[in-house]
């Protein structure tokens, strides 16, 4: 089974957000084994370089397997190409490893490191929107893969 990695800069707050996350997390554990990092947020007074880099010595300790920068500047998949892309990433490595940064994005650093970027649209979401996007594109991925009927 395929080992999903979620490092992210960040917490969630929110009860709606928390509950919403463990209810992909159920529903995942079918497919892979997942697990989220969640990396602490720098104080935000500092300048904006100084919390990418710091942010960024923080999520590359947790870089393991082909990692995926979520990245507004990536390229832009359907939920089928992303499927696509699982589905061969499973014949190539026993882990995926995407990453969600800060407010501030994350250092040149990560980016290096990163195998490629995704962008889920142009458009800016809050963290907590963003990670419960992640995790449902992730599981209609699965089921696309596997013939399940949730995707329509």
């Amino acid at each position: 089974m395929i080992s999903i990695n979620l490092v992210c800069v960040g917490n969630l707050k929110e009860k709606f957000s928390k509950d919403e996350q463990e209810e992909y997390l159920k529903r995942l554990s079918a497919f892979c084994n997942l697990k989220i990092v969640e990396i602490k947020e720098q104080n935000q007074l500092q300048n904006p370089t100084t919390i990418m880099e710091k942010e960024g010595q923080d999520i590359v300790k947790n870089l393991k397997g082909h990692v995926i920068l979520c990245d507004i500047k990536g390229k832009e998949l359907s939920s089928e190409n992303l499927a696509e892309k699982f589905k061969a990433l499973m014949q190539q490595t026993s882990v995926i490893t995407f990453v969600v940064g800060g407010s501030y994005g994350v250092s040149e650093n990560v980016k290096k490191l990163a195998n490629e970027r995704i962008s889920f649209s142009p458009m800016t979401f809050p963290h907590n929107l963003f990670r419960i996007m992640l995790l449902e594109q992730t599981y209609r991925a699965f089921t696309i893969i596997e013939n399940k009927s949730y995707h329509k």
